[in-house]
């Protein structure tokens, strides 16, 4: 008998990142989906066309829809951990590597492409006039496709005035522009190279990673002019890659295809270097921002003035990935710190 497998119901938009990774992720693992577009910015169930839904507490963000033990609906937004819900609800083309060693950086990798990639995503919008532009007058009509021209127009207004606004929790400002963008410079040469290697983070399958990467990539590389124009120019492998990942429901995998992280290419290596370089000290300055309740996080990162507004969020994010570090067994522990030593990631979990 043939597995049945239900249709996942999720309300999503074009432009998001993290919308783009799930439908990516989903076509990839064969799971059937029913997406309903977030439009209009009207009250869920003012539209015939559309479902009365529950609201999600965070409207921005791709809501999946499931029954509770009352069978009453309720709205889940978390990329990750749907992700993780998802590999044991369905059978097959596994995103988790059955090496648990393996796994963690994978883990390591996805939290990095939504939590830092996705800096870089909302400077390089909200930042340059033509992104704006862009952004302002597309976002609009992706919500209402059939809106008044005047209509539309106010909307873009409103939306570029609200994400501008909004540019201080990310951490885009003046002070750390050349910080997140010589982060992306780095960042798109490092993959680059290592698509040379092999065609994903992982090995010869794709991993949960390179779904992160690849939703915060859909905006960098396919809809922002100037990092788009970036990637062109330096490393057209990368805008490559993004669209080859965005439909992988027909690539075929074998259980032989995950990386061997006991032997590892250099260039995986490097990203993590990266991840070290970066992420890493910011998510602990962020973390004790949070914890001692401050205004704001400063800190000096790579070398240059960081400064932004504390993020409850990615202080829940260090902490799940100490969790799951500390549960690794013994001997999975010490194949990880030897991949990560001298990345200046370990400096996570010391």
């Amino acid at each position: 008998m043939t597995e049945t497998r239900n249709v996942q119901e999720l309300m999503g938009a074009p432009g998001s990142p993290y919308t783009r990774k799930m439908l990516a992720f989903m076509r990839y693992r064969h799971i059937p989906y029913r997406l309903e577009r977030q439009s209009r910015g009207f009250k869920s169930g003012d539209d015939k066309h559309r479902k009365a839904r529950p609201d999600a507490r965070v409207s921005l963000l791709p809501t999946f829809y499931f029954k509770d033990e009352n069978n009453e609906e309720v709205a889940v937004t978390d990329s990750s951990p749907l992700i993780r819900r998802f590999e044991k609800e369905y059978q097959g083309r596994s995103v988790i590597p059955d090496d648990p060693a393996l796994a963690f950086i994978d883990m390591l990798l996805e939290d990095y492409g939504d939590e830092w990639l996705t800096k870089a995503v909302f400077h390089y919008r909200w930042y340059y006039d033509a992104d704006i532009k862009k952004a302002g007058d597309i976002l609009p009509r992706w919500r209402g496709i059939s809106e008044p021209e005047e209509q539309s127009r106010a909307m873009g207004e409103f939306i570029r005035e609200r994400q501008i606004a909004r540019l201080s929790y990310v951490g885009s400002n003046e002070v750390t522009k050349p910080v997140i963008e010589a982060s992306f410079h780095r960042f798109i040469h490092l993959l680059d190279k290592h698509l040379t290697e092999q065609p994903f983070l992982m090995g010869e399958r794709p991993g949960s990673s390179d779904f992160a990467v690849y939703g915060q990539l859909t905006c960098l590389a396919l809809f922002d002019p100037t990092p788009q124009a970036i990637i062109l120019a330096q490393t057209p492998r990368v805008y490559a890659w993004v669209e080859v990942v965005e439909e992988l429901s027909g690539y075929l995998v074998f259980d032989e295809d995950w990386l061997d992280i006991d032997n590892p290419p250099a260039t995986l290596r490097n990203i993590l270097a990266e991840v070290g370089r970066i992420y890493a000290p910011y998510l602990i300055g962020n973390a004790e921002a949070v914890m001692s309740k401050a205004n704001k996080l400063e800190m000096v990162l790579d070398g240059q003035q960081w400064e932004q507004n504390p993020f409850t969020y990615q202080a829940k994010c260090l902490q799940w990935l100490r969790e799951s570090y500390v549960l690794l067994e013994d001997s999975d522990r010490l194949r990880v710190d030897a991949l990560l030593e001298g990345t200046g990631v370990l400096l996570l979990f010391r």
